[in-house]
């Protein structure tokens, strides 16, 4: 059974920084490309970086240069390490894995973990 657990949100001051993970199981990790969304109260969900298996990196505008994404094959986690946080950038983050195994797509999503910045 595949699952994506989100850990590191929380609250900080504006300026602060927080490290997000997501740990993968069911044997989908090293074949995922990666991303995190981020989704605010009343707005749509919208992609914050993503990365592939072969570490080709994307980032949304409103992040480059603050954001960073990484992956860890041996541990099966991906890592958002976020500084410099601006209070728009409070949102529920929400870790996601696709690919393709057996030939078919897959598309799965964590449970989210919140962030919250303090001005």
């Amino acid at each position: 059974q595949v699952q994506l657990v989100e850990s590191g949100g929380g609250l900080v001051q504006s300026g602060g920084s927080l490290r997000l993970s997501c740990t993968t199981s069911g044997g989908i990790f090293s074949i995922s490309t990666l991303g995190w969304y981020r989704q605010a109260p009343g707005k749509q969900r919208e992609l914050v970086a993503s990365i592939t298996s072969g570490r080709y990196t994307i980032y949304a505008d409103s992040v480059k240069g603050r954001f960073t994404i990484s992956r860890d094959n041996a541990k099966n986690t991906v890592y958002l390490q976020t500084n410099s946080l601006k209070p728009e950038d409070t949102a529920v983050y929400y870790c996601n894995a696709k690919g393709i195994r057996y030939l078919r797509d897959f598309d799965y999503w964590g449970q989210g973990t919140q962030v919250t910045v303090s001005s």
